[in-house]
């Protein structure tokens, strides 16, 4: 009997971490991040809307001042909010256009907010895949199309996305993201941990392990999180120059810490206020990660996610 596909995805995924060298990684500082300069380009890959500002601002900012490239491709457009549908329609039962335009509101937000960060028009990348859906997209739905239970749609909806019309399948998406490669040419990738609890966030992670590693470009991919355990981060609310805390589910893994300056910690604050929608249903979790440090691990974790 053939594997599964989820199967499949994850031993592949696991090959590549191997192949980096991820054994069990002790609980000690990670090398730093590398040299962030002119010939610096950057990718930071965002599940949703939001995400881009909650883990890597810091390096953001800090790549655009030295001159370098930073973009930004998110993976959804964060369609399927059920607090924000909740709160803008004000019922239970939300239509599939009412979820296209709460993308289309996240979009606009998440270019305001990432453009407050240094990133230009055109390192704002969407592929507009479903909220709640990457990673059926990479195990049940490689080949056939997966249909999103908020907007109803199979196939990439939004004419602001880089592929518009691409169906909803894992196929689809691995070759869209290595198109995002292609087109970025990143020097340093910074992506969801696959240890993270949520699956749109694993899938992330999973996707630029797999997808990196046919490029050859897996040793420049550093990993943050941010569902990381129940009460994490802790405590709730903005606490501006206060070090974030290491998350319970990167326990054993190396980290490595990026200080922020205190005006990159305010544009950070700034940029995470464009997130008007989320800001209204989530304020004091986004909140908390506006702290004076930001957490890298160079290893996603020898056992890359839990099921």
């Amino acid at each position: 009997m053939s594997a599964s596909p989820a199967a499949a995805l994850l031993a592949a995924a696991a090959l590549a971490v191997r192949a980096a060298g991820c054994t069990a990684a002790p609980a000690t500082a990670a090398p730093s991040l590398p040299r962030l300069d002119a010939q610096t380009s950057l990718l930071v890959v965002a599940p949703h809307p939001d995400d881009e500002t909650l883990c890597c601002a810091g390096v953001i900012q800090r790549v655009a001042r030295a001159g370098g490239r930073a973009s930004v491709v998110w993976i959804t457009s964060g369609d399927a909010s059920e607090l924000d549908l909740l709160l803008i329609e004000k019922s239970l039962f939300v239509k599939p256009e009412e979820a296209r335009a709460l993308a289309a509101t996240r979009m606009r937000e998440a270019r305001e907010a990432s453009a407050r960060l240094g990133v230009p028009a055109a390192g704002q990348l969407f592929l507009g895949y479903p909220d709640r859906g990457v990673l059926r997209l990479l195990t049940d739905h490689r080949a056939t199309p997966y249909t999103s239970g908020s907007t109803g749609a199979a196939a990439v909806p939004y004419r602001a996305a880089l592929f518009p019309g691409h169906p909803y399948t894992g196929e689809s998406l691995e070759r869209d993201f290595a198109a995002v490669l292609e087109r970025v040419q990143p020097t340093l990738i910074l992506a969801p941990s696959p240890r993270d609890s949520h699956p749109d966030h694993r899938a992330a992670g999973l996707l630029t392990i797999a997808v990196s590693t046919r490029r050859g470009g897996l040793p420049g991919v550093r990993y943050w999180i941010v569902h990381g355990g129940e009460g994490w981060p802790s405590p709730r609310g903005l606490l501006p120059g206060v070090p974030l805390t290491a998350a319970p589910r990167s326990r054993g893994l190396a980290l490595a810490v990026f200080a922020l300056e205190p005006a990159e910690e305010d544009h950070m604050l700034e940029a995470l206020r464009a997130y008007d929608t989320q800001m209204r249903t989530l304020a004091p979790f986004l909140l908390a990660f506006v702290r004076s440090t930001e957490l890298f691990a160079s290893l996603p974790g020898a056992e890359l996610a839990p099921q």
